[in-house]
């Protein structure tokens, strides 16, 4: 299959033609494996292969799932496949395989995925760009010179290359949305607990962490969803209830929504011109489909929840380094670890019980507070970032002062954060492009538990100002 016939299909579309029996599981797998070969090189987007291993299931009877026979990357971050080392692009994690399957890859494999490897991330995927010290950075499709945003970049950089249409992507501090943004993708971050993060864990950063996708379309994007979401045997908590299906939600015009503009960050300061240009041009395409758009934006947000969030942060940080040097025998060191993660895990070890409490606390606080401000907006518009994407160099990881080094990370990302301290649902929309062709995204947030809106709308927005031919373009 050339690539020309694989890159016309999203991935309902790719398993649509295995269930027609118009193209064998083998015949897609080869060809994303030549689309990667062909590729990585230049986009270093993919550190890990199975090629065999994924040649072998596609010859196999596969899971008459809404994904059957379509390839599939996943994330250098959870995502474990049993046989299948996971480094959290970390010299400190040693490549041992997993003995087991995550819940997550279980449903994937379920939905009849076949993964072909792991795409690059950065350390512990602490960042908002892809450019550890283990595997190097991943580059943007759009323009080698820019990032992929993180920490989901690998994945970012796969799918809009073209390699897969849809990959494993997680999201501690906007990490599914910053690399859709980046890569001119779809990039939802469900509901806290929407999709289960077992069997090794309950939840990530108490709370913080959700796992989905990035795609092209919204509709993989909602299949996808409805192939993962739902809770597992001894999950701590549970997500609201969910519609029967996602993908029919994304398929229905959602009733006039009331929602919230923001045009500057909630301290009053600028973002970049191209990323106001991008909100207002949503906001013009949702005021001609009939919802009410008006500046307003939640009466909290970053501002309060900085201290709270890197609290949580760090002293996760220092967790999962310690578990790692008590492992590996190995102590801490810029041997094994980058500057910027040494900072954060000795600002970890500062953070005592009480004020890992307190924190908790302050951030349900703000969780109330917006959502009694989601009473009166059904959606919250926003730049997904504060600038286009960075260029790869313009952060560095090796400053070791986390003020110095974190700081600049926390202004470009003055918005993906809140979701994640609040747990609602959020959603980068690839609606346009700057002078420069590179992507701008846009984030929508619904409330929590209210996937299907932001869905709905997704799917109304891609049908009036389809996004499709942006890659046709960069493919060609």
């Amino acid at each position: 299959m050339h690539f020309a016939d694989y890159a016309k299909y999203d991935g309902l579309g790719l398993a649509q033609l295995v269930k027609k029996k118009k193209v064998k599981p083998l015949e897609l797998v080869d060809a994303a494996i030549a689309r990667i070969e062909a590729e990585n090189p230049r986009l270093n987007a993919v550190i890990w292969t199975m090629f065999d291993r994924a040649r072998t299931t596609a010859k196999k009877k596969l899971p008459e799932g809404p994904f059957q026979g379509v390839p599939f990357l996943v994330k250098d971050i959870a995502g474990g496949m049993k046989g299948v080392p996971t480094r959290a692009g970390s010299r400190m994690v040693p490549t041992t395989p997993a003995d087991h399957d995550a819940t997550l890859t279980e449903r994937y494999l379920k939905a009849g995925l076949i993964p072909l490897g792991k795409t690059n991330v950065p350390e512990f995927g602490l960042v908002g760009t892809t450019e550890s010290k283990l595997y190097g950075p991943a580059r943007n499709p759009w323009n080698t010179k820019f990032s992929t945003g993180g920490s989901s970049g690998g994945s970012g950089a796969a799918v809009a290359a073209g390699m897969v249409p849809v990959a494993h992507a997680n999201d501690g501090g906007g990490s599914i949305r910053i690399p859709a943004a980046c890569n001119g993708l779809v990039g939802l971050k469900p509901t806290r607990a929407r999709n289960p993060l077992g069997p090794d864990l309950g939840d990530m950063m108490s709370g913080l962490v959700a796992d989905h996708v990035v795609s092209r379309t919204v509709r993989d994007t909602a299949a996808m969803l409805d192939a993962t979401a739902g809770p597992a045997l001894g999950d701590p908590y549970w997500a609201p209830p969910q519609p029967r299906s996602y993908l029919a939600e994304s398929k229905k015009a959602p009733r006039p929504l009331k929602i919230g503009m923001a045009t500057k960050r909630m301290d009053g300061r600028p973002v970049h011109d191209d990323c106001v240009t991008a909100v207002k041009k949503a906001a013009k395409i949702c005021r001609a489909l009939g919802h009410k758009v008006t500046e307003a934006s939640p009466p909290v947000g970053m501002v309060e929840l900085t201290g709270p969030f890197m609290a949580l942060w760090t002293s996760a940080v220092t967790m999962q380094v310690d578990m790692l040097s008590e492992m590996t025998g190995e102590p801490p060191t810029v041997q094994n670890l980058e500057g910027l993660t040494l900072g954060l895990y000795e600002a970890g070890k500062k953070v005592t019980a009480a004020q890992y409490q307190g924190a908790i606390a302050i951030i349900q606080a703000v969780s109330r507070a917006i959502a009694a401000w989601h009473e009166t907006y059904d959606l919250w518009l926003t730049p997904t970032l504060a600038s286009p994407p960075l260029a790869l160099g313009d952060f560095s990881v090796d400053v070791r002062d986390v003020e110095k080094g974190f700081g600049p990370m926390l202004d470009y990302v003055p918005f993906t954060p809140i979701q994640n301290a609040t747990g609602q649902p959020a959603i980068n929309i690839p609606l346009h492009w700057n002078d420069d062709n590179l992507p701008i995204g846009v984030q929508f947030v619904a409330r929590f538990g209210d996937e299907a809106t932001l869905l709905q709308l997704a799917g109304q927005l891609e049908r009036e100002a389809p996004w499709a031919a942006h890659y046709d373009t960069l493919w060609a």
